[in-house]
């Protein structure tokens, strides 16, 4: 898409506006309409026949495609940098309906060793029944992938940064090791958005989402995204979503999420900005005893999440002093932010992973997986900063203060 007046390239914030949509062609409706329907009318049973043949573009059951989530998929494709994507009604439809194309038994998954409790479920508890072989390797070093792939490795699956610890991985050394095997490099980018990091201009053939989270941005919805190449796409959304998952995308909960695309570029920079002062008052306060965070310069990988990222996001883990009992003290202490799970909100949010989203691992797969029992992780809101910041330090100080007594 050009900007009408000057004809250069229209910018990320103008392109999750306007991209793919012309009111002239709905009546002037400067709002994209809601398709609320489940099936479509064709104009001749001859018509009827070539859109089911594939011979002509049209919708025929809500199920395959439908114009508003049609409008969802062009625009995330456009900015992820993808040929295509595809919507689901969660990003564990989105993460499944992509395997279970890309898969067959006796083919191998590489994962990292941090994922989202759910996804680490599918891996583990779903896929493997089935035939496929799941591996877990630290993805922090590209060698240890180079060891590891095989002739069966189909798929390599990681997080950057990763749900909950925000350990990350170098996007295009990982996709260049796995592409010289024949394999699929997958990418979930819930937390960067492609606001911050755009995997597939790294290497990655795959992207995923839960939409659920930043892309819709107010809590108030379910959806997943799938970005790739588009004659895989078309494969998945015919296979992984019509026959496998049926995990369909609502058209009311695909304008939600494009309602959320007009404002991400602007709530990203504030949900970093906000991140930023949160990492650094949490890094300087006595009952902290670790705060990861990407921009933070004692983040270990730092550099490279210069290098990957335009900004850090507002996801940040820590542990407090005293494990976790002391972790949960603090939260219960809590007045303004929300002890709940997921991301991506206006609210301020915060969670105990051990026990809540990362339940699914056994202790000592948390432990083998680089997830503490003591970590808690803040989804940084869109509240005024220092009211965020007030309310995390009367907690920590409360902790301080029952020390001392």
């Amino acid at each position: 898409m050009s900007d009408r007046t000057t004809g250069r390239s229209a910018g990320f914030a103008t392109r999750a506006i306007h991209h793919g949509y012309d009111p002239t062609e709905a009546e002037g409706a400067v709002t994209p309409p809601l398709h609320l329907t489940s099936t479509f009318a064709f104009e001749s049973a001859e018509a009827g026949g070539e859109i089911f043949a594939g011979e002509r573009k049209g919708n025929v059951y809500s199920r395959v495609t439908n114009p508003t989530v049609d409008l969802l998929e062009r625009r995330v494709a456009d900015l992820e940098g993808a040929e295509a994507a595809l919507a689901n009604a969660s990003g564990m439809g989105s993460i499944s309906a992509l395997m279970w194309t890309l898969l067959s038994p006796g083919d191998e998954v590489i994962a990292d060793q941090t994922l989202y409790g759910c996804t680490f479920a599918f891996l583990n508890h779903g896929l493997g029944k089935f035939g496929v072989k799941i591996t877990h390797v630290d993805l922090t070093d590209p060698a240890n992938l180079e060891r590891a792939i095989g002739d069966s490795t189909r798929v390599v699956f990681f997080e950057t940064p990763a749900n909950p610890n925000m350990r990350l991985i170098d996007i295009a050394a990982i996709s260049d090791i796995a592409r010289a095997h024949g394999a699929r490099t997958v990418v979930d980018n819930t937390y960067a958005t492609p606001v911050l990091t755009r995997p597939i201009e790294h290497g990655a053939d795959f992207v995923v989402h839960s939409a659920t989270k930043y892309l819709g941005g107010h809590g108030d919805l379910l959806a997943g995204m799938i970005c790739g190449p588009a004659e895989d796409m078309a494969a998945i959304r015919m296979f992984g979503l019509k026959d496998m998952t049926g995990s369909v995308l609502a058209p009311f909960n695909a304008m939600l999420v494009l309602r959320g695309l007009k404002t991400l570029e602007l709530r990203m920079a504030r949900h970093s900005e906000s991140a930023m002062s949160v990492a650094r008052a949490l890094e300087a306060h006595r009952e902290v005893e670790i705060v990861h965070y990407p921009g933070l310069e004692s983040f270990p990988q730092h550099d490279l999440a210069k290098r990957q990222m335009a900004d850090f996001g507002g996801m940040i883990a820590f542990e407090v002093k005293g494990g976790v009992a002391a972790g949960k003290a603090v939260m219960n202490r809590l007045k303004l932010i929300h002890r709940a799970v997921s991301l991506g909100d206006a609210e301020t949010l915060i969670q105990h992973p051990a026990s809540m989203t990362h339940s699914t691992y056994t202790p000592e797969e948390r432990l083998d997986h680089g997830i503490s029992d003591g970590l808690v992780r803040i989804s940084v809101g869109l509240e005024t900063v220092e009211d965020i910041l007030d309310d995390l330090m009367q907690a920590l100080e409360a902790g301080s203060a029952e020390k001392a007594a």
